[in-house]
């Protein structure tokens, strides 16, 4: 178990010891409150994951949870509620808006093994590599320099196709084997690059190192699709699909393995230039994915506007799945109007059994989570896709 503390926050007694005795059989040390004043007052930021009910008399959840932003509290967040579901769902997103770690939600009454699996899944770490926590954020000249002497290195993830889709697919993912600290995960230096603006210097770094890997694979016997995510800088360039072209032609391999993953967020900072570029890559033959879908504010009207070949349905929904029907509801209807759109689909953080059938069952293309595979080095890819084939 990564979480040892858990805090329950509901002035439902019984509830409130219901929840507890679940969360010790899952592993945790826990401590309940009754009031939400007095957690307020009484917190100490020691919990590792605090389970809060909304509906509460004098200070309610949405008050804990401005609270809990205006401390920068880093504990997952479980919100629980016996009111309308689109109010937990309201909730929920307002806490993510804040900057608050939700890990997912259930509207009472809960069954115990509703609340038992989402406890026990908390200790599948989020990032896609486990990250030292007790480093600092590097510095830009520390960036620089790592940049400049090949410290940072790609990672890839497969994606597994589902309802019998032959499918030999990676997502390319950046980590800094850093001299000190070991290899550290994107959320430790990518805020940097960011700010700096190395984004883009880095973007390339990692096409590089994804189509040289994938000459290496073609000299293996084995052709690779690969994703890669781009940065809101770099689809500003107008030559980019010149320059996406020299580098496909560079490593002799072809266009259509590529896969240019995009979030609505880098899309809409200049939409004109971006759908100008992005048109042009999608009539160069490279693949163009919306990522994180669902999660931004028009994305049926990007659907419509650039020609996307592929949905990443985003983590969020596809792990709430097991527990909220809505979530379920919303996963099917993405993977029906892909389809309708002649798109593939790609669901993104599966990480049990159940969710697997699930996608399976309601056509999904392809699945990419811990069910199946942890990022791993290019070189054990092959090894790993023979294996599972």
């Amino acid at each position: 178990m990564n979480y040892s503390r858990l805090v329950v926050i509901d002035d439902e007694a019984d509830l409130a010891g219901f929840v507890c005795d679940v969360a010790e059989q899952a592993g945790f040390d826990v401590e309940q409150f009754h009031s939400a004043r007095l957690f307020m007052d009484q917190y100490k930021r020691r919990a590792d994951v605090i389970v809060l009910d909304l509906m509460m008399p004098g200070v309610d959840g949405i008050e804990v949870i401005r609270f809990l932003a205006g401390i920068d509290c880093d504990a997952l967040l479980i919100l629980i509620s016996g009111f309308d579901s689109g109010v937990l769902h309201s909730a929920q997103k307002l806490a993510s808006e804040q900057g608050l770690n939700v890990a997912g939600s259930l509207s009472k009454p809960f069954r115990h093994d509703a609340l038992y699996q989402l406890l026990r899944g908390l200790s599948v770490t989020p990032n896609n590599l486990p990250c030292h926590i007790n480093i600092e954020t590097p510095s830009v000249d520390e960036l620089i320099k790592a940049m400049s002497n090949d410290e940072l290195v790609v990672y890839y993830q497969p994606k597994v196709g589902l309802n019998g889709n032959n499918v030999t697919a990676v997502e390319a993912l950046v980590r800094w084997n850093h001299p000190n600290y070991g290899l550290i995960c994107p959320a430790f230096f990518i805020s940097t690059a960011e700010q700096h603006g190395l984004i883009d210097e880095l973007t390339w770094i990692v096409l590089e190192h994804a189509m040289a890997q994938c000459r290496s694979w073609h000299d293996q016997g084995l052709e690779m699709r690969v994703a890669v995510n781009m940065s809101a800088n770099t689809l500003k360039e107008l030559n980019l699909p010149e320059q996406m072209g020299h580098l496909v032609q560079k490593y002799n391999q072809d266009s259509s393995q590529l896969i240019l993953e995009v979030t609505e967020t880098a899309l809409m900072q200049e939409l004109t230039k971006s759908l100008d570029i992005l048109t042009r890559l999608r009539m160069k033959g490279f693949h163009l994915s919306i990522d994180d879908f669902g999660t931004g504010y028009s994305s049926l009207l990007q659907l419509h506007r650039v020609p996307f070949s592929e949905i990443k349905i985003d983590r969020s929904f596809v792990s709430a799945m097991e527990s909220d029907p809505e979530a379920t509801a919303i996963v099917e209807t993405i993977i029906m109007l892909g389809h309708k759109l002649k798109m593939k689909i790609v669901a993104e953080g599966v990480e049990t059994e159940t969710c697997r059938e699930s996608l399976t069952n309601m056509a999904c293309d392809q699945a990419q989570g811990y069910l199946f595979a942890k990022p791993m080095p290019g070189n054990e890819i092959f090894s790993w896709f023979s294996q599972y084939s």
